[in-house]
């Protein structure tokens, strides 16, 4: 049975809890003055004091930017939500797309130029980066790719949609095989059509394939008939109803390439080109022979000059980053030589603006341009610039062969004559007889001397 505690052995236990506590606040408050008295200053902190308890620090570590582009793509994409559930059209391909692995190793292997411009301008525009893979379904990442629908460039605009986007084209610059300006436009008008159908990209996709017509039409279809009217239930055109899926397959391969046996080259993240203001009009060709840079190179990042001259286009050019200094050193030798690009043409009799500029492939306003004309007037001996394609005028061929100039002559006017018949007897047509001889767009006249060009 326990004992009892006596007064006397509970009073001893109080008094020695009361000890005890004394004992342990005195501890306390002596290392709290030898803490407050042994703070240090910090201009004179002793950088080799050593804490007798070392202080685990914990470091906050930001993700690390993925050196591989296409992780980039991966780390945004926004429209796998599209992908939950069985879906035969998006299944049938990847099937296609896990058969055909060479199509995406080569399209992701030719991407490497353009990728990281790419994908920093739809990452500022807040766009889904899958938006990234549709050059591969447009143009294998090839800016000279070109359809039977005359679609042009990386993107594939039309003729039409690229002038509605200000894409400026002519004989010597496509603005839709343009690098730059040709991304740039494809995202604005990615973002209206995405403002057009209320933020749907899977309609805004559709609409950039077939046009905006065409989808509304089918929505509108479905309407009356009581339909859904998204993306999956709309009656579209062949083409366009592959569109999205392989848009969707390719994202999905993306994620898990491995499981799928595909293969997308690696790019790296770092910026391909830098952009070089020019001070005057070069040619390609000559400035990549005082280069390291080859011709092939500067055509590929810059497909937008047709004839290797940097004619009715930005006076700029995109560059290798590992061969700007060089580049830049050649600009420096070519400006010594204000001609590279240019060839020089001796005006004769009967020569006019029209007639000339169609020789040469340019428009009379850029003919002008050229040579600060301010009239189409010409005099006889009166030299003008023209393009230097690296291949000798007809003029030049005649000369050096020992002949006469015979790439014009004149032709007088006959009784009975008129332009159909001129230009039918002479294998030129009615409008190039109107262009190189502007009095001829009223009626003619028995004797009047018309220019003609052999083509």
């Amino acid at each position: 049975m326990p004992q009892k505690p006596s007064k006397s052995h509970g009073w001893d236990r109080g008094r020695s809890a009361c000890q005890t506590a004394s004992l342990v606040l005195a501890v306390l408050l002596l290392s709290a003055c030898q803490s407050f008295q042994s703070q240090p200053d910090p201009d004179t902190l002793d950088t080799n004091l050593h804490l007798q308890e070392p202080v685990e620090l914990v470091v906050i570590e930001e993700d690390a930017s993925p050196e591989d582009l296409w992780q980039r793509v991966r780390d945004g994409l926004q429209l796998q939500d599209e992908l939950i559930g069985a879906n035969p059209r998006i299944e049938q391909q990847r099937l296609w797309y896990v058969s055909n692995g060479k199509v995406i190793s080569a399209a992701a292997e030719r991407s490497e130029p353009y990728l990281y411009f790419i994908i920093e301008q739809l990452e500022a525009n807040n766009m889904p980066l899958e938006l990234a893979l549709l050059p591969i379904i447009e143009s294998s990442y090839n800016p000279y790719a070109y359809s039977p629908s005359h679609a042009s460039g990386l993107w594939q605009f039309i003729p039409s949609t690229g002038r509605n986007f200000n894409l400026k084209q002519t004989q010597w610059y496509d603005g839709r095989r343009d690098v730059m300006a040709s991304t740039q436009a494809a995202i604005r008008y990615l973002q209206r059509l995405n403002t057009m159908f209320s933020g749907d990209w899977l309609l805004s996709l559709a609409a950039y394939n077939a046009g905006e017509g065409t989808v509304m039409r089918a929505m509108e279809r479905n309407q009356k008939r009581g339909l859904p009217t998204d993306y999956w239930n709309l009656q579209l055109p062949g083409e366009t109803m592959n569109y999205v899926p392989k848009l969707l397959a390719l994202s999905e391969l993306l994620m898990s390439p491995k499981a799928y046996g595909v293969s997308f080259t690696p790019v790296a993240n770092e910026p391909y080109f830098e952009v070089v203001e020019l001070k005057q009009r070069v040619n390609l060709r000559k400035l990549a022979s005082l280069s390291e840079i080859t011709e092939d190179e500067l055509k590929q990042l810059n497909p937008a000059f047709k004839k290797n001259i940097t004619l009715d286009g930005p006076q700029a050019l995109l560059v290798p980053v590992d061969k700007l200094e060089d580049f830049t050193l050649s600009l420096q030798s070519l400006d010594k030589q204000p001609a590279s690009a240019w060839a020089q043409h001796t005006v004769r009799s009967g020569d006019n603006l029209w007639g000339i500029a169609s020789r040469y492939s340019l428009s009379v306003s850029s003919l002008k341009e050229l040579n600060n004309l301010r009239s189409n007037n010409l005099r006889i001996g009166q030299t003008l610039v023209v393009p230097d394609t690296g291949k000798p005028s007809t003029a030049e061929a005649t000369s050096k062969a020992g002949k006469t100039d015979t790439s014009h002559k004149r032709y007088t006017v006959k009784r009975g004559d008129n332009l159909w018949l001129i230009a039918r007897n002479h294998g030129v047509s009615v409008k190039d007889i109107q262009r190189w001889n502007p009095s001829a767009n009223k009626a003619l006249k028995p004797g009047q001397l018309l220019t003609l060009y052999s083509r």
